[in-house]
């Protein structure tokens, strides 16, 4: 059934490839079109390239087009799916730097429950408007279509989208996974065990965990008292069972799962050698300033082995890229490791019996007829699936997927209440906080915001910070935004 799935960001190599992979393994997309949307003609050209070659080798019926232009991208698209970062990693680490200068341990954007690097809400209005853009761009050129809200922030974009444009959009993420990591760790079956996970993006916890239709939790506590204390993590995002999940767990009553782990309180990041105790030596978790520098350092490695694959591939069509011959001729000694990690990555998608991981494909081949998928996804909070949460909030929970559309499972049992008053509603004010500012363009919201944070001295600090921050170039826009009052 040919449809066409439109990635909008596609330059984000990995990523984009990973669900090409998917779209080529799924029966069901057979003659679809995928549209590679980005304004980085060079990474457009490397993903296209290898695109092309994974369908080739699948003997897929996918049909491949790139563009620079939005509009085209998406018109007449059945799915969207926006992985774009306005202004790249670049922008990010400009206002990390100037914040820092102002006092801003980690940047303005690091606020109590949301301290993952790349989730920016108070200085990213170039990324939440480009999320109503992309939004208003599908009302008007493909209003049937869905939108699948994949680029951070995900719990504020997808609510913005959700409260201002009438179409159709769910966000995606895979913190989930957490859960597997955990059952591998504890030795259990993973299909004996029952879980379910609830709460906002990045902010989830396991609600229930049973092996073999018994309580599980017992088996964690077992696993800290008698092993917790040989943890040590392999990189700076290993941290599901790092020290600060674990205290997590014994204040909330219940575990944090993937990136909720990054989003606790000040208490595990006041400074480097705080989430050093608390993540793990030698990075102190992703978010400090060597766990940042490690991931920015492979990110970039990753976007030149991509490079060189897909020059290989364009100069040697009948070459096998994949094949770990033929990288003493096309890579340095330096990047060996990362194309043999980078190559049994392909392997496995090219491996017709694996899927990524990822939700994407999964959720859009359950909607048009192909497999019924039990998957984790950001919708409105409709019908109160979290009690305590008002209906346009929207929430990460498990759901059952199929052609007649997402079927939210009851959260059974339910959030404790400590989680709810004292994680939830305070990272939901966070976002509430976060889009005020944006709708109204009142600076003075942002002023206040940061006014509340325990690491402004001074009014002074706060207005100078923001005033060097709008007065970026790239912030033209934003800065006529916020002169409002």
């Amino acid at each position: 059934m040919g449809v066409k799935i439109t990635i909008v960001g596609a330059g984000s190599a990995v990523f984009s490839l990973r669900l090409i992979s998917d779209i080529c393994k799924t029966p069901k997309l057979s003659d679809s079109l995928v549209s590679l949307m980005d304004i980085d003609s060079e990474k457009l050209r490397v993903v296209h390239t290898l695109a092309k070659k994974i369908a080739t080798r699948f003997g897929a019926s996918v049909k491949f087009e790139s563009t620079l232009d939005l509009e085209k991208a998406i018109k007449d698209s059945n799915f969207v799916i926006n992985t774009a970062l306005v202004g790249g990693h670049e922008y990010l680490e400009k206002v990390r730097k100037i914040s820092e200068k102002h006092g801003y341990y980690r940047g303005i954007d690091a606020q109590e429950f949301n301290m993952v690097s790349d989730y920016y809400t108070l200085s990213n209005y170039n990324q939440l408007k480009f999320f109503l853009t992309v939004a208003e761009t599908i009302q008007r050129f493909a209003p049937d279509a869905w939108l699948l809200q994949t680029a951070n922030p995900v719990f504020e974009g997808t609510t913005l989208i959700h409260r201002n444009v009438p179409i159709k959009v769910v966000g995606i993420c895979h913190g989930h996974y957490g859960v597997v990591e955990i059952t591998e760790k504890l030795g259990l079956e993973l299909e004996k065990v029952s879980w379910q996970v609830a709460g906002f993006n990045h902010a989830i916890w396991l609600t229930k965990f049973e092996y073999n239709e018994e309580d599980a939790y017992p088996r964690i506590d077992r696993w800290i008292e008698e092993r917790s204390h040989l943890w040590k993590p392999v990189n700076p995002f290993n941290d599901q069972l790092s020290p600060v999940a674990i205290d997590m767990y014994r204040f909330y009553g219940r575990f944090p799962i993937g990136d909720t782990v990054r989003n606790g309180g000040w208490k595990y990041h006041r400074n480097l050698e705080t989430k050093k105790r608390w993540f793990g030596e030698p990075w102190g978790g992703a978010d400090s300033e060597l766990g940042w520098k490690w991931y920015q350092e492979q990110l970039a490695r990753v976007v030149n082995v991509m490079k060189r694959f897909a020059n290989f591939v364009e100069e040697n069509p009948s070459a096998d890229p994949f094949d770990e011959k033929v990288y003493d001729r096309i890579l340095s000694e330096e990047d060996r490791k990362l194309a043999i990690h980078f190559s049994a990555e392909i392997g496995n998608m090219l491996t017709s019996s694996k899927l990524s991981g990822e939700q994407h494909i999964p959720f859009i081949d359950a909607l048009i007829g192909g497999s019924r998928r039990r998957l984790v996804l950001n919708i409105p909070n409709d019908s109160k699936i979290i009690p305590g949460i008002p209906e346009d909030v929207i929430v990460e929970v498990p759901v059952i997927v199929d052609e007649k559309g997402i079927h939210p499972e009851k959260i059974d049992p339910p959030i404790p209440q400590r989680i709810l008053k004292m994680y939830l509603w305070p990272r939901m004010a966070r976002m509430e906080w976060a889009l005020e500012a944006f709708t109204t363009g009142d600076r003075r919201i942002l002023e206040e915001i940061l006014l509340r944070d325990p690491r402004t001295r001074s009014h002074e600090q706060v207005k100078k910070v923001l005033e060097e921050i709008m007065n970026l170039p790239e912030n033209i826009e934003m800065r006529k935004h916020y002169s409002r009052v």
